[in-house]
Parts: C-alpha cells; structure tokens; sequence
C-alpha cells in the first residue's frame, strides 16, 4: 500500500485529538483515532468537576464546530465556562457520534509504540518516506497500524510529577499512595467525606491547587475540624494570586484573588519554600501520614495529615516515542522550537503566540506532538492553542504550506504585566493588593512559572526574551 493512502494515526480522543480528525478529514486526509479510555475525553472525566477557565467561545475547535452544526447541534452560550464534564457531554460526545468520525475513533486502544516501518531509531540510510508503525493493544490483542502520519495527542494526564524536590519522589512517597488524593479531587462532591472534618495538604502552585484549596475552604466553612495546609516550593504565591479583575481571562482572576483573601484570612496555612524530604505512613496502617521536610532558612516542617493533594503539575509519557526522531528541548521536554515561548525559567511578560507544523515538526518527518502533550513539563496551554496546532498540521499534511504557516488564532489577553511590583510579599499583603500599581502578573501569559519569582528590578520579566515571528497569546484553559 503507498504511504499516501494509509491513515493518519491520531492518538488521544480528548478535544485536540477530535479537533485533529476534523480538520484531516476536511483536507480529504483519513483519520483514524486511538484512545486508550473506553469514552472519548476519558481524561477530561476524571475531572469533570472542575469549571475551566476560559469560555465556550474558545473551547470549541472551527473543523468540529462545522461537523456538529451539520447535525444540527446548537453551541452553548459563548461566554458561559462549562466544566469538564459539560465539555464531554455537550461537545465532545456529540462530536464522536457525527457520521463522519464515529467510525473513525477506537476506543479502548492504548498505543504502546510507534516507529518507522523496518528501521529502528539508529537507521538512517532509506528512512525518509517510510510509514509510520503505531503498535497498540486493544482487549489483550496487540496490532501493528501501518499510518502516513502520526499526531501524538495522549496529553498528560495520569503522570504527576512527585511531591519530592529536584524531580524525583520523596523518601516513601511510593508507600503512602492510601492517603495520596491526586491532582485534582472532587473535594465538594464524591471525594467530600475524604476531606471533611480532616487535615488535608495541598502541596503546588498552580490552577489545580487553587481550585481544590478554594474547595477545601468551603467544606472548612460547613465542617468543623477541617484544616487545610498548602505548601509551595517558592518565596511566594503572588504569581498565582495573578492580576484580578484585570486578568484577561476574569475567571482566573477571580480564583488568584479569592485565593489570596483566604490566606489572609487565615482559613489556609501557607508553608513557603517547603521542601517535602519523607512522608511516613503510621505504623498499624490507620491514621494520619508523616509528611517531614524543611521550610524557609532551612527551618524543620512537621505536618501530621489526613490527605495530601499532589497538585505538582504533569509531564509527558516519551517512552512510547523511544523509536522515533525527536527534537526535544532538554528541559521542558516540549519540541526545541517551540520550548522558548513556554519554558518556565525564561517566559516573560507577554503570551505564548499561536503555533503550528513549523514550531512543532520532528527530525522524523510527519511527526507532530500536539496538545497538552506538545509543552512538555511546562505548566500551561489553551485550548484554543491546541486547536490551531492542529489545523496548522493537517494543512502542511495536505501540501497547502501557505495555510499551515498562516496564523488563524485570535485570544484574549491572558495576563496581567506590572512594572511597578515593588516587594512581591509586600505587594501580597498590602491592603488592595490586586488592583492599581500593585497588581502582579499571573503564572501563564504574563509571567510564566519561576520567572515571577525572581524580577529583575524595575521590571515583571527580567531579561527580554529574544524575538520571535509570530503573534498573539496563549495559556492554561
């Protein structure tokens, strides 16, 4: 069979990896899905509890929209923030079911490889133009499918990072998995009686700790005995607290401010650059765990606890990618590319411009990462983002180059940038923090992950990035 006539093998059933069929089979590609749950947005389930934070108007795909309104499916109100499972149900399910994917989408499929037909990693001679082999195991049976092309959208749900500092678990992390209630638990729903009444940490800095301390203080409100501890790595949380009211996403402002009043006020204890060394499960099995570790000037932490909320953040699973070419930036293990928009130590003031094939092509051609998948261990992305990688993608698959390099994207300011931060603890607890001068810019689009924490004087960003062609913004959905 000629490579042009093979499918192109997507891999993830979640919105990037729906939107990625849509848009193959609009260039008169043929698409074929792989998802390794037995539902599509099989991820997006397990925290369907959780409201996003930007609107429909940016959550559903243009490809996708056009087949769902072919069957006469009605969009949501724009400016409504559905949760995860709204999103599913209302969208992703609907878009499954549409004549032109449903036959196109196996679910129950776990990709265990992919490679190049006939050649390992190392073989160079005669490896350009050979199909792609994507080995996948459905109900105990293991196939080879042969594709032209492969769009790797399996994101990262599922694997954590470790609660331990420099990467790796912390003394006994792997022994108190009873008492470890995931990145994002449903604190107000099924997992409230884990909580209530209970001493819980959260340990991380980012929209997911957020979320769940919010939760955490409700149940606080309506259950006496409830404690709540969040621990964080850095000198500060002002880079989350974000930019308020004018966050361009004002859902996420609002939880950065709402967040900041509950510190102040005492209903959460903040650690600041905890450091988690050993967690002790008690010896008979029944009871809090030890969670031991050191906290500023290297002070000693003791924590007894109930629960512990590891909202560290996720990286992505390369292993199934061991037999192809990749060009991955040591660090964020995002495309090296596309690594300087994003990486956590360097993103400054500014967004993350839209992307597509150029910023996202491998060594090995026809190979993209997309996604969630696509930023590596850096800690944001946008819908919306994922969308134009992928059209970008199926049109540089079809030959159409000028389609694929133009930027068809258009976001909302998605951060806050403040030249006038002054002292960020200051900034924190001063009285109005959040608004006028004192406003801090927010982990994603303004400032992104630990450049917040260390700002050049006079200045939110430090040293300027160097330039790069393309335009407008991106971050956390």
């Amino acid at each position: 069979m000629a490579t042009t006539e093979l499918p192109v093998v997507v891999i993830g059933a979640g919105p990037v990896g729906l939107a990625a069929a849509a848009h193959l089979l609009e260039r008169g590609l043929e698409p074929l899905v792989l998802e390794a749950g037995d539902q599509v947005g099989a991820a997006i389930r397990q925290w369907g509890h959780v409201r996003l934070f930007s609107p429909w108007e940016y959550d559903v795909d243009a490809a996708a929209l056009r087949l769902l309104e072919a069957q006469g499916w009605e969009s949501p109100d724009r400016d409504a923030l559905p949760t995860g499972a709204e999103l599913v149900e209302s969208y992703l399910a609907p878009l499954a079911a549409t004549p032109e994917l449903a036959g196109r989408i196996r679910t129950g499929t776990r990709v265990l490889a992919v490679t190049r037909e006939g050649v390992d990693k190392t073989r160079t001679v005669g490896r350009a133009g050979r199909p792609y082999v994507v080995r996948a195991v459905a109900d105990g049976q293991v196939t080879d499918i042969p594709a032209r092309a492969v769009l790797d959208a399996s994101g990262t749900w599922g694997r954590s990072n470790p609660l331990g500092a420099a990467g790796l678990p912390a003394i006994g992390e792997d022994r108190v998995s009873a008492w470890l209630a995931g990145p994002l638990p449903d604190v107000l729903g099924a997992d409230r009686e884990r909580f209530a009444g209970k001493h819980t940490l959260v340990v991380g800095m980012g929209h997911s700790a957020a979320n769940t301390l919010l939760a955490l203080v409700q149940v606080r409100e309506e259950e006496s005995g409830t404690e709540i501890t969040w621990a964080i790595r850095g000198r500060s949380p002002a880079r989350l607290y974000g930019g308020g009211d004018a966050d361009g996403l004002p859902a996420r402002g609002l939880l950065g401010s709402t967040l900041r009043a509950a510190v102040s006020g005492g209903a959460i204890r903040l650690i600041r650059e905890f450091t988690i060394g050993s967690l002790t499960a008690p010896a008979d099995g029944d009871g809090r765990v030890a969670v031991a570790g050191t906290g500023r000037d290297g002070a000693a932490v003791s924590l007894q606890v109930d629960a512990v909320v590891a909202a560290t953040g996720f990286r992505p699973d390369l292993e199934m990618l061991r037999e192809v070419r990749l060009d991955l930036d040591p660090a964020v293990e995002a495309p090296a590319r596309l690594a300087p928009l994003i990486d956590p130590n360097s993103h400054s003031c500014g967004t993350v411009p839209p992307h597509g094939a150029a910023l996202l092509a491998h060594p090995d051609e026809n190979f993209f990462v997309v996604g969630t998948k696509s930023y590596g261990r850096a800690p944001t992305f946008l819908l919306a983002t994922g969308y134009e990688q992928v059209r970008s993608i199926a049109a540089a698959l079809a030959g159409d180059t000028a389609a694929a390099e133009r930027v068809e994207l258009a976001l909302p300011a998605t951060g806050v940038c403040s030249t006038a931060l002054g002292d960020r603890e200051a900034t924190e607890s001063a009285e109005g923090a959040g608004q006028g001068s004192g406003r801090v810019g927010f982990a994603t689009g303004s400032q992104h992950g630990w450049s917040g924490e260390e700002p050049a004087a006079g200045s939110c960003c430090g040293t300027a990035p160097r330039p790069v062609a393309a335009s407008s913004p991106s971050c956390d959905g």
